[in-house]
């Protein structure tokens, strides 16, 4: 492949795209790609967006890319890492301006959850859970948050 002489405008805007990179020791495993990102995700630069609202996109992307293995008998959940607090059934996500990121759910027993984290300690691990309603169609909040995302990108293309 030949090497391409870029514009200075060129290389700014390159800088400015997400980079992602996965290798996984099946070559068909689905990956988090940046190609994948909605169009939103991508119109703006990095750099103008808060710590909160970039972590937020990210873990949208990882969240829709980890639900489109599960069977129909599964469902989403996020396990705490570095404390007991349990596994948390993702029922919705948000980011709080400049540096929030806060998950919905219920916990094993049932119980409304929240998390309220840091984007400087954001730490989470996704799990595979047996769905809560035994013949219901399992929900997909990754595929809700993408689509939240791509209204976003709709809305602020019309203003």
């Amino acid at each position: 492949m030949e090497d391409q002489i870029k514009t200075a405008a060129e290389a700014v805007e390159a800088a400015a795209l997400p980079r992602c990179h996965e290798v996984h020791r099946d070559p068909d495993q689905p990956k988090a790609n940046a190609n994948n990102l909605p169009k939103s995700v991508k119109a703006e630069p990095m750099t103008q967006k808060s710590p909160a609202q970039w972590a937020y996109e990210r873990t949208v992307l990882y969240l829709k890319t980890f639900e489109e293995q599960l069977d129909n008998e599964q469902e989403v959940a996020m396990g705490f890492t570095g404390g007991d607090a349990g596994v948390l059934r993702i029922e919705g996500m948000g980011y709080f301006d400049p540096d929030i990121v806060t998950f919905y759910g219920t916990d094993n027993a049932g119980a409304r959850t929240q998390l309220v984290q840091h984007v400087s300690q954001l730490n989470v691990m996704l799990r595979a859970l047996p769905k809560s309603v035994e013949g219901s169609a399992p929900n997909r909040i990754g595929f809700r948050l993408v689509e939240d995302l791509e209204k976003t990108d709709s809305t602020e293309a019309k203003s």
